[in-house]
């Protein structure tokens, strides 16, 4: 073997060399793990940092342990009460157990995704279309204990649900309308109808008030004239004096009487 032949021969396994260790190390990130297959087999979690695997032997499944989120598609759904609506959400989670989610199930996004599609579709379902758009918490709450429950055994937590947009068609958009504004005349005429209710109680005293007291009810008579004439464009006709003061006399006179108690008697001629 020639001196040049020994070279090459030397170089060729430094080469070798360099790419075995080369595929030896792998960095994970700090925010990943990585499950070790060992020829098929389950070897252990590895990082994060720098790990060491045997080139062709070892084969490292990255696993991002960062919380993601998932848009779940808009969801059409018969209510309880048999209204058509489409429904659309976000899901958050994260892994919390690397070595569960790549050993229990095949693809743990994909699982989290069609669990969340039907989870949605069984709860609204079950509600009426004024329970979903007053109780979108309550739905995000339930949606949220249904998946977590279920992914828990997969190593995954879910830490929010967000019910994102709740479309209906609009001519139940123009009824809903319609009903609100139904509510809200119904409402005002109650309101006007206690008023009136208010009003007619406080007049009924009033007018025992002023039969009691007939110059109050002559001295209210002349305030009202006071006010009604200082609108413009008015013509108010009135008694004149010889008619109207000794009204105001009569009823002077019958307050004095009945103040001091006298009583007149009728006497025979």
């Amino acid at each position: 073997m020639s001196s040049l032949d020994l070279v090459i021969g030397l170089v060729f396994l430094l080469v070798v060399i360099l790419v075995f260790v080369a595929l030896s190390f792998r960095i994970v990130k700090e925010w990943e793990k990585a499950v070790v297959l060992r020829l098929g087999r389950l070897l252990g979690l590895k990082g994060p940092g720098i790990i060491f695997l045997i080139p062709f032997v070892d084969r490292p499944i990255i696993v991002d342990l960062r919380i993601n989120s998932v848009d779940v598609p808009s969801q059409s759904i018969i209510t309880k009460d048999n209204v058509s609506v489409a429904i659309d959400a976000v899901v958050y989670y994260k892994v919390v157990d690397a070595q569960k989610a790549i050993t229990t199930v095949f693809n743990y996004n994909v699982a989290v995704l069609n669990l969340a599609q039907t989870s949605l579709r069984d709860i609204a379902g079950q509600m009426e279309l004024d329970e979903i758009l007053t109780k979108r918490e309550s739905i995000n709450l339930k949606l949220q204990e249904i998946l977590d429950s279920i992914t828990e055994g997969w190593g995954i937590k879910v830490t929010q649900v967000t019910i994102r947009d709740i479309r209906i068609s609009q001519d139940l958009l123009s009824a809903i309308a319609k009903q609100a504004e139904a509510e809200r005349l119904r409402r005002s005429r109650i309101i006007i109808s206690e008023g009136e209710k208010q009003a007619s109680t406080i007049l009924a005293d009033a007018s025992k008030s002023y039969s009691a007291n007939p110059v109050a009810l002559q001295l209210r008579f002349l305030e009202t004239l006071s006010d009604v004439s200082q609108r413009g464009g008015l013509i108010v006709v009135v008694p004149a004096g010889s008619e109207i003061y000794p009204t105001l006399g009569t009823a002077l006179a019958s307050y004095d009487l009945k103040k001091n108690g006298a009583t007149t008697t009728p006497t025979n001629k």
